[in-house]
């Protein structure tokens, strides 16, 4: 029996699950539930990433702690891995007393052994929001290939790695304004003296062969040493002996899976240094994104090592999710959340059966096509693998109480054959499981499901059935129904990992709680319950409900414009004296958090109060361009909420299929408040 961990990459604690977050964790659970129905001793374990200024400043902006803040998005971020059937045996949290305690720890023991030291260097600032910049919060061309709007810290283009100050003319994504350095001490982890043991440990079989080779790139390149502090104002761990500097979130973040397997421990009287310690002959498995490999397979590993600690026995990275080929976009409907699919297309295991079905050992990236995923879903599901039982259920219930007749001896070995082609599966689907090549998996069992419904068709039990001689035990029509019915338990115990929710409904249909192991699929005294049914078809208008709700609500000032023809609708003059147009002056501008194309306005109309305006007009406007400018106003348009808050008006602007937005401006003489007529 072998011992266990398994990690998911932490989700950020400042936003919810989507489903390219998804993509991971339904990987990682179907080769841990695997791994359990093999008997291992297995524990997966992930927590919140809770620490960082983003959190900080989302906290701030709702007006709460971040405290509470990470508290109400664990709390939803466990409804929805819980509702997507994602089994951790402990969801934690980063911001916890083991974090903390085992943080403090590892840091202590890198100083001891001469890996850490501090020193003066320069840092952006915002000038305008008075806070040092973390990486992610700082926008601009990159070094190495000159992408544009690329974050401060690595390039999604060409995946470079560098320091903020090295961006090409960056801007602060807070304020929008052009950061400034400042100089601060700042603590560092000597990553370029852990150079030839990295070399080594990443070319040892831990990593896939695309990753190794992504090491050699940055090896080439040279490794720099590890900034691991930040500055007050920060929410995180203060780092000891250092008052005012806080541990990176990527120290303590990956430190949170041991943290997170400690809360277990105790829990669960498990030895906790029996999996931790440097000469643990256990197994650490770790599921990634390619985005965070840098940090997985140079710091974390240094950090470990360093710090005595054992290292990952392997490190599985996989690609991004596209939807329909595109990035996921909120414009588009396709930055879909975990609760928006389970909203309107209501089954996980739709999802967990169509990933799976693309997933394989490598980093490539995996296409949610919406139109295949409908078809998929459909045709293999419900058209192929709930069809063998629907389809034979009933007469053994009707003529053979519930018992299935699998006595090998009494029965043609044409029948037996039928099953005997599932179960000889079973060691190529154990191997698939075992090394993630999901999809493979899935074409074998339903390649299977194939054969059987062939069978079932051929040897046509309800034409059998209208004779009354075939109503006895041990006839054609009780074999062939038995038969395809094992078929039928056998494909379904190989499903288990990928499909919880809908096998243990099969297991009840068998009588059984549950499926436990790829051993039972040799069961030979089998009974039926009365077949209820088991799935419903996806509908294309839940699909098209699910991408219109998730849809970013724009502002109408930036839909394409529609040239006047001769069958464009008119309005009259009444019509058009009921829209009151008034000049307003733009008090403020800033960006949306969260938001592709808006930017949010405050307006004056000299009437003593302000107006809240949210205008798809980020693509061609920096806020700071737009400040002490005159703008006009729809000002007796009905105030809409939005889910960035009240939208209390529109401005006008010009927009073509190709130009735009381009915001109106009144001529010069034009004061605040002024109708328009």
């Amino acid at each position: 029996m072998r011992k266990i961990i398994v990690t998911s990459a932490l989700p950020y604690a400042n936003g919810s699950i989507h489903l390219g977050h998804l993509v991971e964790y339904i990987q990682t659970d179907i080769w841990v539930r695997f791994q359990k129905m093999q008997g291992h001793e297995v524990y997966y374990v992930c927590a919140d990433d809770t620490h960082g200024t983003p959190i900080m400043l989302k906290a701030e902006k709702e007006g709460i702690s971040p405290e509470t803040l990470i508290k109400k998005v664990h709390i939803e971020h466990s409804k929805d891995f819980y509702d997507f059937f994602v089994n951790f045996d402990n969801f934690y949290s980063t911001n916890s007393p083991e974090n903390l305690e085992l943080s403090q720890t590892v840091y202590k023991k890198l100083k001891q052994n001469k890996k850490i030291y501090s020193k003066m260097i320069e840092q952006f600032y915002d000038p305008v929001k008075e806070i040092f910049l973390p990486d992610r919060f700082i926008k601009g061309e990159c070094p190495k290939c000159h992408a544009k709007e690329q974050y401060g810290d690595s390039c999604e283009i060409c995946g470079a790695t560098y320091t903020p100050t090295e961006l090409i003319n960056p801007t602060s994504s807070l304020s929008g304004s052009i950061p400034i350095k400042k100089k601060t001490e700042h603590y560092f982890f000597k990553l370029s003296k852990c150079e030839s043991f990295l070399a080594d440990w990443t070319s040892s079989g831990v990593l896939q062969q695309e990753a190794a080779n992504k090491m050699k790139e940055w090896f080439k390149s040279g490794l720099s040493d590890w900034d691991i502090s930040r500055d007050t104002p920060y929410f995180g761990f203060e780092i000891p002996d250092a008052p005012g500097k806080y541990f990176y979130v990527w120290l303590d973040a990956p430190i949170g899976y041991m943290a997170s397997f400690k809360k277990l421990c105790k829990d669960k009287k498990i030895n906790f240094e029996e999996f931790w310690n440097a000469d643990s002959k256990t197994e650490l498995y770790h599921f990634i994104g390619k985005d965070i490999l840098y940090f997985h397979a140079l710091f974390w590993p240094a950090t470990l090592e360093y710090s005595g600690f054992r290292k990952p026995t392997k490190i599985f990275a996989h690609g991004f999710l596209t939807v329909n080929t595109e990035k996921m976009s909120k414009s588009r409907g396709t930055f879909i959340t975990a609760r928006s699919y389970l909203d309107y297309i209501k089954n996980p295991d739709y999802l967990r059966y169509y990933y799976a079905a693309k997933l394989n050992s490598t980093m490539e990236d995996i296409d949610l096509n919406l139109d295949d995923f409908l078809s998929r879903v459909n045709s293999d599901l419900v058209g192929k693998f709930i069809n063998i039982a629907s389809r034979t259920s009933g007469f053994i219930h009707k003529y053979f109480e519930g018992k299935l007749f699998l006595d090998d001896s009494r029965t043609h070995q044409e029948h037996i054959s039928i099953t005997q082609k599932c179960k000889n599966l079973d060691n190529q689907i154990k191997t698939l499981f075992e090394s993630r090549e999901y999809g493979r998996a899935i074409r074998e069992i339903m390649h299977l499901a194939d054969i059987t419904n062939e069978y079932v068709n051929t040897k046509a039990p309800w034409m059998l059935a209208k004779d009354e001689f075939q109503h006895k035990m041990g006839s054609d029509l009780h074999v062939i129904c038995s038969r395809s019915l094992e078929a039928f338990r056998t494909l379904s115990i190989y499903l288990t990992p990928v499909l919880p929710k809908l096998t243990s409904e099969i297991a009840k249909f068998f009588n059984e709680k549950e499926f436990k192991s790829f051993k039972d699929i040799d069961k030979k005294d089998i009974t039926v319950n009365i077949y209820q049914h088991l799935l419903t078809r996806v509908e294309k208008k839940d699909i098209d409900m699910m991408i219109e709700s998730s849809k970013e609500v724009l502002d109408k000032n930036i839909e394409p414009s529609k040239k006047l023809d001769d069958n464009q609708s008119t309005i009259s003059i009444d019509d058009f004296m009921k829209i009151d147009l008034r000049v307003a002056l733009i008090k403020e501008a800033s960006f949306v958090e969260g938001a592709d194309n808006l930017l949010r306005l405050l307006l004056d109309l000299n009437d003593g109060k302000s107006r809240q305006v949210f205008a798809g007009i980020k693509s061609k406007y920096n806020p700071d361009q737009l400040v002490g400018k005159l703008t006009v106003l729809v000002a007796n348009l009905k105030p809409r909420q939005m889910k960035f808050g009240l939208s209390e008006g529109m401005v006008l602007a010009a927009n073509d299929e190709s130009e735009g937005p381009f915001i109106l401006y009144p001529d010069q003489g034009a004061k605040p408040g002024m109708r328009i007529k």
